[in-house]
C-alpha cells in the first residue's frame, strides 16, 4: 500500500493514537495529519509526520488539505450542534478531491442505537453511502476513558456514580479503537462498504468498574446509581460542561433502559489480532 492516508482531528485524543498505530504500519512519508491550528502541529512534524491545516467548517479549505490523498478517515467532530454539518463538508471535499477511500468514526449499532449521539451518526453515515466513495464505517463502542477518566474522583470521594443501573458495557480503550482504524486504513485492498460492529472484549457493568477502582487503590470505593438528571447535575457541578454531562448521563441511561452500551468484541479482536484492553489495566492507568 503507497497511498497517502490522511487522519483528520489528528491532535485530538483518537487521532493522535490513529497517527501513532499507521506509524506503526506505514513510512511516515505515507502518514497525514488534519489539524485546525498550527499549535496542533509541531509534536506531529516532530514524528516525521505531514500536517496540513483546515477546520470541518471549511469546506475550501478541506478540499485543499485533502488534495494527493488516497485514503482519508474522518473521526467525527465535538461540536454538537454543527457536526452533520461539518462531516458532510468532509465529505463533499473529499469526493471533490479525489480522495479514494473514506472510514468514518461512527457508533456501535448506528440504525437502532438510542444514545444522544446516535442522529447525527445515523445522518452522516447516510452522507458517506449517499456520497459515491469507496467506505468503511467504523462503529466504536464506548470508550473505556468515558469511565476510568473519573476513577480518580470516585477514590477520593469515596464513591462512583453513574445511571446505569445494572447495565453491561462493553467498552474499550481508544487505543484499541485507533489501532483498528489503521489496521482498515493500511489494508493493501480495503473492502467498500464493509461494517465494522466494534466493541470491547470485556463486558462490566458499574458495580464491577467501583469494584476494579476499590482493588486497584486500596480503597473501598462503592458504586452508587442515581437518577439520569441527578447524575447530569452531579457531573455539572463537578466542573464537565453541560453538554458532555448531558451526554454520558444520557449514555448511562440508554445502556441502562437499552442495552445500548453492550456488544461483542469479536470484531474488533479480529481487527487487532489480540483482545481488548483489560479494564484493570485502563483504571490503573487512570489512577497512576
Amino acid at each position: 500500500m503507497d497511498e497517502k492516508v490522511l487522519v483528520t482531528g489528528a491532535s485530538g485524543q483518537l487521532g493522535a493514537l490513529v497517527v501513532e498505530a499507521l506509524l506503526a504500519r506505514l513510512p511516515a512519508a505515507q502518514v497525514v495529519a488534519l489539524v485546525r491550528r498550527e499549535e496542533a502541529a509541531e509534536a506531529l512534524r516532530a514524528r516525521g509526520v505531514e500536517v496540513r491545516l483546515a477546520s470541518y467548517d471549511d469546506r475550501d479549505a478541506l478540499e485543499a488539505a485533502f488534495a494527493g490523498i488516497g485514503r482519508l478517515l474522518l473521526i467525527s467532530g465535538t461540536d454538537f450542534d454543527r457536526r452533520v454539518a461539518q462531516h458532510a463538508n468532509v465529505i463533499e471535499a473529499a469526493r471533490a478531491a479525489g480522495v479514494g477511500f473514506v472510514a468514518y468514526t461512527s457508533v456501535l449499532r448506528a440504525e437502532t442505537s438510542r444514545l444522544m449521539v446516535a442522529e447525527d451518526h445515523r445522518q452522516t453515515e447516510a452522507a458517506l453511502v449517499a456520497s459515491g466513495l469507496r467506505y468503511a464505517l467504523l462503529r466504536n463502542g464506548w470508550y473505556t476513558e468515558n469511565y476510568t477518566a473519573s476513577a480518580p474522583m470516585a477514590v477520593a470521594h469515596g464513591a462512583l456514580i453513574g445511571a446505569a443501573g445494572s447495565a453491561r458495557i462493553a467498552s474499550a480503550a481508544r487505543a484499541d479503537y485507533a489501532e483498528a482504524a489503521a489496521v482498515v486504513l493500511s489494508a493493501q485492498q480495503p473492502e467498500s462498504g464493509r461494517v465494522h460492529e466494534l466493541a470491547g472484549s470485556e463486558s462490566f457493568g458499574l458495580v464491577g468498574l467501583a469494584a476494579v477502582i476499590s482493588a486497584v487503590s486500596g480503597k473501598e470505593v462503592p458504586y452508587v446509581d442515581m437518577s439520569e438528571a441527578a447524575y447530569k447535575a452531579a457531573l455539572v457541578e463537578a466542573g464537565l460542561p453541560d453538554p458532555i454531562a448531558d451526554l454520558l448521563a444520557s449514555s448511562d441511561a440508554a445502556a441502562r433502559d437499552h442495552g445500548d452500551l453492550e456488544g461483542s468484541g469479536a470484531e474488533l479482536e479480529a481487527l487487532i489480532g489480540r483482545v481488548s484492553t483489560p479494564l484493570r489495566a485502563s483504571v490503573e492507568a487512570a489512577l497512576a
